[in-house]
């Protein structure tokens, strides 16, 4: 249905704004070196898996067959463990155009994994629509580039954000009917309570040692707002746009990322508006729809 399509896309767009906004904050939170990377992914982990499990005591009891446990278990080391805590790292070791760059294979790599696994036809439109977008991405952030930002990017930063665009497209492209069986809350209370539980053997030491007064009040805020906004808003946006959106078209909303990027640096003065950036936003937004267009199955 058409409403259901329009709320399909409301949640996953305004899940990936919220991405985009994190992707600075997790910049600055790395620059001042007052959280390690695993230490900050079980503080989300943490404050998601209890805001869930505390939502759910308010919503109709669900429960989850005990065979779907250990696949929800896979999808949340893919979907949010592996992918938050490479993106993390990775963020660390690279610029943020680079992070944008590898961010655009997303679509890619979930096209790929939903033809394989949920039946996705990859149709010639589809294919086109990704290309444009890429293109337009693309285009945008190798106009965007400020000279000698690249050399602080790592091989072992390149290769941890291209894992993070890895396994999130193939949460993305795998677990859609898991995900659409259960109601949001049920699912992510269980998703976050397995991330905090693998987290947990990386960060303990972690968290025991880390000086929480000497966090500087701004990263303290920008910590807060990735545990209540880019953990638990999001991730409850994402799963359920998911039950409305096919896979790829989901994945397609990586594209925002940089747009929101791009968007922050004009209003803060940082950048300004050129025809590069017109072309390329009429490009991401042209493939996009071509995307959505696409008379592929749906499940």
């Amino acid at each position: 249905m058409a409403s259901d399509q329009l709320k399909g896309h409301l949640s996953i767009a305004a899940a990936y704004t919220i991405f985009g906004l994190n992707v600075v904050l997790c910049k600055d939170i790395a620059n001042s070196q007052a959280v390690n990377p695993f230490v900050l992914f079980t503080l989300r982990a943490i404050g998601a898996t209890a805001m869930f499990w505390l939502l759910s005591l308010f919503l109709p009891k669900e429960k989850v067959q005990k065979g779907d446990l250990w696949k929800i278990a896979l999808a949340s080391f893919l979907g949010l463990f592996l992918t938050q805590t490479t993106f993390l790292v990775g963020i660390t070791m690279a610029t943020s155009i680079d992070c944008a760059i590898i961010g655009t294979l997303g679509p890619v790599f979930t096209m790929i994994f939903a033809f394989f696994f949920v039946g996705e036809p990859i149709t010639g439109k589809k294919a086109s629509g990704v290309a444009i977008s890429l293109a337009g991405v693309l285009f945008l952030i190798y106009h965007s580039v400020h000279s000698g930002g690249a050399a602080t990017t790592t091989p072992l930063g390149i290769v941890m954000l291209l894992l993070n665009s890895l396994t999130f497209s193939m949460y993305l492209g795998i677990f859609r009917p898991l995900i659409s069986k259960y109601s949001v809350v049920t699912f992510m209370k269980w998703a976050f309570l397995f991330s905090l539980l693998m987290s947990l053997p990386l960060s303990a030491r972690g968290l025991v040692t880390t000086d929480y007064a000497a966090i500087p009040t701004n990263v303290r805020w920008e910590i807060g707002y990735l545990i209540v906004f880019a953990t638990v808003i999001a991730y409850y946006l994402i799963p359920y746009g998911q039950k409305y959106l096919r896979p790829t078209l989901v994945s397609m909303y990586n594209y925002l990322s940089p747009i929101i990027a791009t968007t922050v640096s004009i209003w803060t003065g940082m950048d300004v508006i050129t025809w590069q950036k017109v072309v390329a936003a009429s490009a991401i937004v042209g493939g996009v729809i071509l995307v959505s267009k696409s008379r592929a199955k749906q499940r």
